[in-house]
């Protein structure tokens, strides 16, 4: 039996719909920003980078609600989502003014990092269409009445970008919590967001008020300490039993607290180096804990990892239904897109199921 009461697939037009910002990444590769020459774009945004997921490596019909400037940055970034296979249908197009002075599109450098140098990222989203959004900019009852969306997913980035945008996400909340559809909520917190806002104590008005609309709570260790207000003991570079039970002992007073919570899932990430990291995943649902399978891994990329975890175990609940199952599928979909450039995963399902059943990376002919 499922963990969650879903909507019928048949009287949806989306399996899943994402409200975030999308941005154009900027990627020196193997060298840092400070100096290079050349840069490799990817579209990237940590709401987008699981519509992007759940489409491409899981085949699931996904969406995102976002908007763009009209100009040739924003034409850039809307052939890059539909290279990914998102529905750009409910993108709102702002006018460009010629020079970004009233809108203009997000941009985000960032740099890998190797060894003991960590990953460095730049943003300059300032005054970007997606932050300017209002809750009227969108039908939502339309969107989650008349089309049908069977999962909602949004988070504690786009939550950050303006004033007006926790505005915008609780708009969506309330809608698709009428209309029956599920939602999720990844935390996601970036104090570089916030600092211009109120920092840490308005992301936690904020995320506290719209957490009790979700349904399944994503987030890490310090996602659940800065933007909800419970402490977690500090994690060192290799996850042990000792640690997994903190975090559960965190999870079991979060559930008290948000009892409209149906699932809590976390990822747990020991940074040894910058390029090797132990990685795996705590989730609760009310049958109990669960954990993923614990991985030492070699990154390619760090970047986008959280929300790759976001989208297998998305897809999990979606067709399996079973917490158990579904917190492999995101540990496996995380790990696998972190050995790869760029925000969104380059991975398969068949990849993802290997993974799963405990494959290992023997080439494959």
């Amino acid at each position: 039996m499922s963990v969650l009461a879903l909507r019928s697939r048949d009287e949806c037009r989306y399996d899943l719909v994402s409200l975030g910002e999308v941005m154009l990444r900027l990627d020196p590769g193997e060298g840092r920003v400070r100096t290079t020459r050349t840069f490799r774009v990817w579209e990237g945004g940590g709401e987008y980078n699981v519509a992007r997921g759940l489409r491409r490596c899981f085949g699931q019909r996904t969406a995102i609600v976002t908007a763009l400037a009209r100009n040739e940055v924003g034409l850039l970034l809307e052939d890059l989502m539909l290279q990914g296979g998102v529905d750009t249908s409910l993108v709102r197009w702002a006018p460009y003014d010629g020079i970004g002075r009233t809108v203009r599109n997000g941009l985000n450098f960032t740099e890998r990092g190797f060894g003991v140098r960590g990953a460095v990222g730049c943003s300059d989203r300032g005054n970007t269409a997606a932050s300017q959004l209002k809750p009227e900019d969108v039908d939502w009852e339309h969107l989650f009445g008349t089309l049908g969306v069977r999962w909602f997913h949004t988070g504690g980035i786009y939550a950050a970008l303006s004033e007006s945008t926790p505005a915008v996400v609780e708009a969506a909340l309330a809608a698709a919590r009428r209309h029956g559809t599920i939602i999720s909520y990844d935390l996601n917190y970036r104090p570089s967001l916030w600092k211009a806002v109120g920092g840490q104590a308005r992301a936690q008005e904020v995320n506290q008020r719209l957490a009790r609309y979700v349904d399944v709570m994503i987030g890490n260790e310090e996602d659940f300490t800065a933007s909800l207000g419970f402490a977690v003991p500090d994690t060192d570079a290799n996850l042990t039993e000792l640690e997994t039970a903190n975090f559960q002992r965190m999870i079991s007073e979060v559930v008290q607290e948000y009892q409209n919570f149906q699932v809590v899932a976390t990822t747990l990430r020991g940074v040894v180096t910058a390029t090797v990291n132990d990685w795996g995943a705590v989730a609760w649902s009310k049958e109990g804990f669960v954990e993923a399978t614990h991985r030492r891994l070699e990154i390619m990329d760090r970047v986008g990892g959280g929300d790759s975890f976001a989208s297998g175990l998305i897809y999990g609940l979606l067709t399996k239904g079973d917490l158990a199952q579904a917190i492999e599928y995101g540990a496996a979909h995380g790990a696998l897109a972190m050995t790869t450039p760029g925000d969104t995963s380059m991975a398969s399902l068949a990849e993802v199921e290997k993974l799963v059943r405990g494959g290992g990376a023997r080439v494959d002919r």
